[in-house]
């Protein structure tokens, strides 16, 4: 009995890594299960045997992907009270990950229409966290707010990073610098100019912003962190 259990779940395990593999080379869209049956060397009725339906096979092909790579914690970027600090280390975090990720993510992305409707509401809720995380020290004054949380949204989007580090060519921490000035210089200051500009990014001067000194914002109680399990 020990021996067919292990049987089953190595059987399991090689329909997993099989659609994983599909999934980051063709695409979730392009990925029939007539596919993962050959690459796993199963036939399509033992894939259905393990994974009944779509969603139960793509919720283990995600939790084995995720399995596998450090995530953003934005968790640890919401203990950092300075605004622009807070932005770099998010954004700097995130486009780790996208890097890391980068092939997978790519056919995550440009199938998302594709995948099942959970999985792309998680994505959709990860982030609006993510955004949520880096803009809230910069205030939630209406208008004011509402620019601030466009251009990070921008910003945290996966298409962006990789317009601006694979198709134009830019390190990670180059597309940083450039998100945080493009989102700081839209930032209103104390005198109610936009953007700061007398001293470099990150500075105390750049982030004191309608009377928010450094180091000393916290988040408002009503924002949970927590992480979705987006696949990938």
């Amino acid at each position: 009995m020990r021996r067919r259990a292990e049987q089953v779940d190595q059987t399991r395990q090689r329909i997993v890594e099989a659609t994983a593999e599909l999934h980051g080379s063709v695409g979730p869209a392009a990925t029939t299960i007539a596919a993962i049956a050959e690459a796993a060397g199963v036939t399509r009725l033992t894939v259905y045997r393990h994974f009944p339906d779509e969603d139960a096979l793509f919720g283990a092909c995600s939790a084995h992907w995720i399995a596998r790579q450090q995530l953003p914690d934005p968790g640890a970027w919401a203990r950092i009270g300075d605004p622009a600090a807070r932005l770099r280390a998010g954004l700097a975090d995130l486009y780790r990950f996208y890097r890391a990720g980068a092939g997978m993510l790519t056919c995550l992305y440009r199938d998302f229409a594709a995948l099942p409707e959970e999985h792309q509401q998680a994505l959709r809720d990860q982030d609006t966290l993510l955004g949520d995380v880096l803009a809230a020290p910069f205030g939630r004054a209406g208008g004011e707010h509402r620019r601030i949380r466009a251009v990070t949204g921008h910003a945290i989007s996966f298409w962006t990073w990789r317009s601006l580090c694979l198709d134009q060519d830019l390190t990670d921490t180059e597309a940083v610098d450039a998100m945080t000035g493009m989102i700081l210089a839209i930032t209103p200051c104390r005198t109610g100019t936009i953007g700061c500009r007398d001293s470099p990014p990150g500075r105390t001067a750049i982030v004191r912003r309608r009377g928010l000194r450094a180091g000393t914002y916290r988040d408002p109680p009503d924002l949970h962190l927590r992480r979705h399990d987006g696949h990938a």
